[in-house]
């Protein structure tokens, strides 16, 4: 069954977003393993900071079964997508990795290059699964985060109780 990673992003009532997600992605995969949630900075536009996470999971599911249910939870928390990439959102469930698939299909990218681009998505992925390798490059998670430029970055650990539960 492959393992799947999520990067789960808010910053429109984000507390609530973010716990409100994990338990409906709980619903559907079953148990979950949840890196800790980071605060951090908008990118890419002037707005209020994210809580971001990743969300590792198994399924037997195909990847665009995942794909579309993941876009049902944003629109069932409110998210529309006319929305700006670089904009405010209520929620943002991006499927980042899904066992070994390298695919790209529209929208549909897989890995996400954003593992590699943002700390948001790497420094969780690193914490989760440091041992993973990257479809693309070969090379372990641990070792890009090592490895990737952290000059500048403003960020912080939060914890969020709806998590503990969960």
């Amino acid at each position: 069954m492959p393992k799947g990673y999520i990067s789960l992003g808010s910053n429109i009532d984000r507390e609530s977003n973010t716990c409100k997600a994990v338990a409906s992605l709980k619903k559907l995969f079953g148990p979950l393993q949840l890196s800790s949630v980071y605060e951090t900075e908008a990118e890419g536009f002037v707005g209020d900071p994210f809580y971001n996470l990743i969300i590792g999971f198994e399924s037997d599911l195909e990847v665009k079964q995942v794909a579309r249910l993941l876009r049902q939870i944003e629109k069932d928390q409110g998210r529309t997508r006319e929305s700006r990439k670089f904009a405010a959102r209520t929620l943002d469930l991006d499927l980042v990795l899904y066992g070994e698939l390298i695919l790209s299909d529209g929208r549909l990218q897989i890995p996400r290059d954003e593992i590699e681009r943002y700390s948001f998505v790497l420094e969780p992925l690193a914490e989760i699964a440091p041992n993973l390798l990257h479809p693309l490059s070969q090379r372990r998670i641990a070792e890009l985060w090592e490895n990737f430029d952290k000059s500048g970055l403003h960020r912080q650990r939060i914890i969020l109780d709806c998590l503990s539960t969960i």
